[in-house]
């Protein structure tokens, strides 16, 4: 049973090398699928960015970044394992997900709350090298990191609750940057409001295949309520995230670049994404969730240049 693969997982990764009693609990933190702990991690670079336009990279953000990679990726897993023994019935019914390591019977229930409390603990130590103020952001998140994986059972919009949840990050990155201060800037919270609609754009688009199995199981999301107008829908969601990153830079003093860097994002990465997914073909939807890999980067390049270009003045004695 453990060389069984959900039907989402990538064929080839190195977790394939794993010995075999291992690869079920890496299949339970989707390391074979890491465009998740990207996707969490990205709001977080974007909040230490945004925060030190104005000034430009310290030392010390080397260390932030290096938590927020290992508290993401920890993190992520810990998520994915809670959200997996609480849709375990769930998961058994849906195509996609029958062959998860809990529903396929690749792990018993007790090991994969071990395995959860493993990650936790990894994600301790990644806490423990963020700043104080960052500390208390990044622990009041927890209550709702919990309630999100009922959120599908209660509600047609679980992608704005993900949003909430996924996009967390951008506050504990500007936390991190201006701690010394004892409050989350103005900025990060824009920047978090626009994280937010670009989580319920793509989650959107991901859930987009599991419509048919998710309506006979009763399970909700804004791909189904949304129906055959989703592409609209979704692009709006995406033209409000760049309306919020927009003013996250302005409000930092780099409006100008970064309103550019965005336009740039629009043309040559959001709009063909939108238009790549075929409602036929689930495949497709798969890939153009992939892609906001590559927005996210993108973004986060947008936000980085002007505090790069402060770094290296000094250097470069400019």
């Amino acid at each position: 049973m453990t060389d069984l693969k959900p039907a989402d997982a990538l064929k080839q990764h190195w977790t394939d090398g794993l010995p075999r009693a291992w690869k079920p609990f890496a299949q339970l933190s989707r390391l074979d699928r890491p465009i998740g702990w990207q996707l969490l991690l990205l709001p977080c670079l974007m909040g230490i960015a945004v925060a030190r336009i104005g000034y430009g990279f310290y030392w010390d953000d080397a260390r932030y970044a290096l938590a927020f990679i290992l508290g993401a990726i920890a993190m992520r897993g810990a998520g994915c394992t809670y959200n997996d023994i609480l849709d375990r019935d769930i998961d058994a019914k849906v195509e996609r997900t029958r062959l998860r390591p809990l529903p396929s019977g690749a792990v018993s229930l007790k090991a994969a709350w071990a395995w959860l409390l493993a990650q936790c603990l990894v994600g301790l130590v990644a806490l423990f090298m963020l700043p104080p103020l960052a500390q208390i952001v990044a622990l009041a998140a927890v209550p709702l990191v919990a309630l999100y994986p009922l959120m599908k059972r209660i509600t047609w919009w679980p992608q704005a609750w993900l949003g909430i949840v996924f996009s967390w990050g951008a506050l504990v990155g500007g936390a991190a940057s201006t701690y010394a201060s004892g409050v989350v800037p103005t900025e990060s919270i824009v920047l978090y409001l626009g994280c937010i609609a670009w989580t319920i754009g793509y989650d959107t688009i991901y859930a987009l295949q599991d419509r048919e199995d998710d309506a006979l199981v009763g399970v909700r999301s804004t791909a189904r309520l949304f129906g055959p107008d989703w592409r609209q829908w979704t692009a709006g969601f995406y033209v409000l995230a760049l309306v919020f990153w927009t003013a996250a830079g302005a409000m930092s003093g780099a409006a100008l670049a970064v309103a550019a860097g965005l336009a740039v994002v629009v043309t040559l990465l959001i709009w063909p994404m939108l238009q790549s997914v075929d409602d036929a073909r689930p495949e497709t939807a798969l890939a153009a969730f992939k892609r906001n890999a590559m927005i996210g980067a993108a973004v986060l390049i947008a936000f980085s240049l002007e505090p790069i270009w402060r770094t290296l003045r000094p250097i470069l004695g400019v």
